[in-house]
C-alpha cells in the first residue's frame, strides 16, 4: 500500500515494527540517520515515500517541499521540535510523536545523572582506570531539593523517583496537580533559586531564547547541579560553560546538546565539571520497543484514514 521511510537507527529489517508494517501491506525503506545528511540526500529523502518513522534529525520546509506522496511523519520519540510542523501542516502532512513511551527511561537516567554528579562518578571511574584509587567524598540525594521544570510524563516520573529517594520536590508547570501532596508547585524563579538539582523536562521553542540563560544560571545556588534530559536548545551552552568555570553553579549533567553529535568547538569542551551523554535518556530496550510500535501504528492509522493516537499537527 505504501512505502514507509525509517530513519531511526535501532529499527531494522525483521523486527516488530518491520513485521507490523508488512502485515498491513506496507514496504519499509531503511535510511538510518547518523548525522547531518548531504543536501542532495536531504532533498531526496522523502521522494516516493508515503509515510515516515523518523529519528531526531531536522526536517525542513525544503525537504517537505520535495515530498511528492508523503502523508505522515511520525517521531519514534517524544520531541518534535526538529520538524518544521508549520510547513508539514501547510502541505497536509500529519505529524505525530510517541508520548508516554519513554518517560520511565528518561526519569531513571535523570536520577542516574544526579547520582553521577553527586558522587563524582565520572572522575572517580576515570582515575580508577588510570591506576589510582580515589576516596572522594560525595553527597547524598536524600534531604536535598529537586527542582523540576515541566510536569509531563517524564517530569512526573522523575518527581516520583525523587520523592522515593527522600528528596524535597519542587515543580514549576502550567498544569499543577493540587491533589499531589508530595510535590511543592511554585513559580519558575522560585524553583530555579531553591533547587539543589534542577532538572529540565519541558518542551523547547525553536523561536525563543534559551530557558536557562546567564541570568537564570546566576540565580541558582553555587552548589546546584543542572540536569537536562529534555532538549539542548533549552540551555545557553556558552553561558553554562562560563557558569561552570567560574563556580556560579557546581556542575551540569547533559544528555542533550544544542548541536548533536557534540561538536569539537563546543564551549563545553575542556570544562571538567560537566557530564555529557549521547542523547540516550529514552534509549532503553523497553522504551525503544514501545516508541517504534507507537510510531508505526500512527503511520498505519493515517494511511488507512484513521485518526492517529498522538497527533501534534
Amino acid at each position: 500500500m505504501g512505502r514507509i521511510l525509517i530513519t531511526t537507527d535501532y529499527l531494522v529489517p525483521g523486527d516488530e515494527v518491520d513485521r507490523l508494517l508488512r502485515q498491513h501491506g506496507h514496504e519499509p525503506v531503511y535510511r538510518p540517520y547518523s548525522g547531518a545528511r548531504q543536501l542532495n540526500d536531504q532533498s531526496a529523502l522523502f521522494h516516493g515515500i508515503d509515510g515516515a518513522i523518523l529519528a531526531s534529525e531536522p526536517v525542513t520546509a525544503d525537504m517537505l517541499a520535495a515530498a511528492d506522496r508523503l502523508k505522515i511523519v511520525a517521531r519514534s520519540g517524544v520531541g518534535y521540535d526538529s520538524i518544521d510542523v508549520a510547513a508539514a501542516t501547510a502541505r497536509g502532512i500529519r505529524v505525530c510523536n510517541a508520548p508516554g513511551t519513554n518517560h520511565h527511561s528518561v526519569a531513571e537516567l535523570t536520577i542516574g545523572l544526579m547520582i553521577m554528579a553527586a558522587r563524582h562518578l565520572d572522575k572517580v571511574t576515570a582515575e580508577v582506570q588510570g591506576g589510582r584509587w580515589p576516596r572522594t567524598a560525595g553527597r547524598e540525594l536524600r534531604g536535598s531539593t529537586l527542582g523540576i521544570i515541566g510536569y509531563g510524563p517524564s517530569g512526573r516520573a522523575a518527581a516520583r523517583l525523587g520523592v522515593a529517594l527522600g528528596m524535597s520536590v519542587m515543580v514549576t508547570t502550567s498544569h499543577p496537580d493540587p491533589d499531589d501532596p508530595s510535590v511543592d508547585f511554585a513559580d519558575l524563579d522560585s524553583v530555579i533559586g531553591r533547587a539543589d538539582y534542577l532538572s529540565l523536562h519541558t518542551r523547547a521553542d525553536r523561536t525563543a531564547q534559551p530557558l536557562i540563560d546567564a541570568p537564570r544560571l546566576q540565580s541558582m545556588k553555587s552548589t546546584a547541579v543542572l540536569v537536562n534530559t529534555a532538549r539542548g536548545s533549552l540551555v545557553d551552552e556558552s553561558a553554562l560553560a562560563l557558569a561552570l568555570r567560574s563556580g556560579t553553579i557546581a556542575a551540569a549533567a547533559l544528555d542533550v546538546l544544542e548541536i548533536e553529535p557534540w561538536p569539537h568547538d563546543s564551549p563545553l569542551r575542556a570544562v571538567d565539571n560537566v557530564i555529557i551523554t549521547s542523547h540516550l535518556a529514552g534509549q532503553t530496550v523497553e522504551a525503544r520497543a514501545r516508541a517504534g510500535l507507537a510510531a508505526a501504528q500512527a503511520v498505519i492509522d493515517v494511511l488507512e484514514n484513521r485518526e492517529p493516537a498522538s497527533p501534534v499537527a
